[in-house]
């Protein structure tokens, strides 16, 4: 498998939610299948020969991610109207503002620009691409999840998510996106993030570790 170059997160590396629900797919994961877990061990490579066996995809000799089944449940993140969001911070500063899923300067990605809302957390409302699939929700329920952690002025990328996607929202749908953060230590942040279809069915959550970076 190879990520496209249209799916980045950091300008050359692959978009770390997108990338790993691409890697999930590989190794058999489904819409309304068990969670699986991805840990990500360097930046994903765009448009690289990828190797997804036995637990582990790898560029050549280099070991790019593991994949592990996930034990107990995924705690979804309440509903927010994402009406009471405050402004997105990645307008007035953004450390990837090219980013497939968040990147105010992609018309062609998936445009969700979550805010502050006052319980804590950020919410978004993300209205769902003609093409969706399972990696563009993995995608979905990534960046929103980070931004709890990069609006507090450090920049951190996804370091290990594990999700559950219960079934792919419309293409069209007008859905929203939750994340709140959980717990923090040193230079890692965990966070909770959810999707609801319109109405207010959950389809999918996820569980976050994002790590600083320099």
């Amino acid at each position: 498998m190879r990520i496209p170059a249209r799916f980045n997160g950091p300008p050359a590396t692959g978009n770390g939610g997108w990338s790993a629900g691409a890697f999930a797919f590989a190794a058999g994961a489904r819409a309304g299948g068990p969670a699986v877990e991805v840990t990500l061990r360097v930046p994903p490579p765009l448009e690289t020969e990828l190797l997804v066996a036995a637990g582990a995809v790898r560029a050549g000799d280099t070991l790019i991610a593991q994949l592990a089944a996930v034990d107990g449940e995924l705690a979804p993140v309440e509903e927010v109207d994402p009406a009471t969001a405050g402004e997105y911070p990645g307008f007035a500063v953004h450390p990837f503002p090219t980013c497939y899923v968040c990147g105010p300067e992609r018309p062609d990605g998936l445009r969700i620009f979550p805010g502050p809302v006052p319980a804590g957390g950020m919410a978004a409302r993300w209205v769902v691409p003609d093409d969706v699939d399972l990696p563009t929700v993995w995608a979905a329920l990534d960046c929103p999840g980070g931004w709890t952690a990069l609006h507090e002025g450090r920049t951190f990328v996804l370091g290990r998510i594990a999700a559950r996607v219960d079934e792919l929202p419309e293409p069209g749908a007008s859905c929203v996106v939750v994340a709140r953060p959980t717990a923090s230590s040193g230079r890692k942040a965990m966070v909770d993030t959810s999707v609801y279809a319109p109405g207010g069915r959950l389809i999918g959550t996820a569980r976050a570790t994002w790590i600083a970076v320099s």
